[in-house]
């Protein structure tokens, strides 16, 4: 299993947190899930990303701390060893609590989501996932809820003339859209939000890739591969080998 040592987050992004209550003060969040190792990953994560994080470890215990923390975001396991997550969103919706729900399972069946999202929830990923893309879906979870939190920094970014849109998930260079995988866009939006900042291979995992990942760094140099093929084809270069460190993303001469 991938770890994410705190060392290697806090070199790999922005220290500053994107998104805060509009008072300023960190956003809450909860996660509940009956697997420790999990929920310690998820904590550290979004704990780096400056956020207030209380864990649960089953459904009643999740019921308490949510009602006492009163967070901005819930991320909820639906298989609980009491009472299961579906259980605990029909309890919190009865109370009133339209705190976004964010469904974390490992089953894919269609009807597991649909019964989520059926009883109030907001939103539904399988395991594995991709911490990134679990962060993103968060953040958008609480942009749209709107009224207690403000955003802190652009979903917009810019690279030169590479520009990528968190919220459509649209990558655009020299104005002509470039169509990515789910994990190349995860893997470019982590390219841009750190430019000119070289990028070790061991770093890219722990942020792009799921939380199980076998930690092989062959994959980063098969997708950035991809991702040059597709980003720099026909342009001047953007995406950077450094021999013996890693890779770095900087505007074309």
């Amino acid at each position: 299993m991938t770890t994410i040592p705190g060392a290697s987050m806090h070199s790999s992004a922005a220290a500053q947190p994107q998104l805060s209550r509009a008072d300023g003060s960190p956003i809450r969040a909860v996660v509940v899930d009956d697997e420790e190792s999990l929920t310690d990953l998820l904590s550290m994560a979004l704990r780096y990303e400056g956020w207030d994080v209380k864990l649960a470890g089953d459904g009643q215990k999740a019921l308490s701390v949510i009602r006492e923390f009163r967070p901005d975001v819930i991320v909820l396991d639906v298989m609980l060893p009491d009472i299961d997550g579906l259980q605990v969103l029909t309890r919190l919706r009865a109370d009133g609590n339209q705190t976004p729900i964010l469904f974390l399972t490992a089953k894919d069946a269609l009807d597991d989501r649909i019964a989520g999202l059926t009883v109030g929830g907001d939103d539904y990923v399988t395991k594995p996932f991709s911490l990134e893309e679990l962060v993103a879906r968060l953040r958008g979870l609480i942009r749209r809820s709107g009224a207690t939190v403000q955003e802190a920094a652009d979903s917009y970014l810019v690279v030169g003339d590479l520009e990528l849109d968190e919220d459509s998930y649209e990558v655009r260079r020299a104005g002509e859209l470039i169509e990515l995988t789910a994990t190349e866009f995860e893997l470019l939006r982590y390219l841009m939000r750190n430019p000119r900042r070289v990028l070790s291979k061991m770093q890219i995992l722990d942020r792009v890739w799921s939380y199980d990942f076998g930690g092989k760094s062959s994959v980063v140099e098969i997708y950035i591969s991809y991702l040059r093929k597709k980003i720099d084809a026909g342009h001047p270069a953007m995406i950077h080998t450094v021999r013996g460190v890693g890779y770095v993303l900087k505007p074309a001469r």
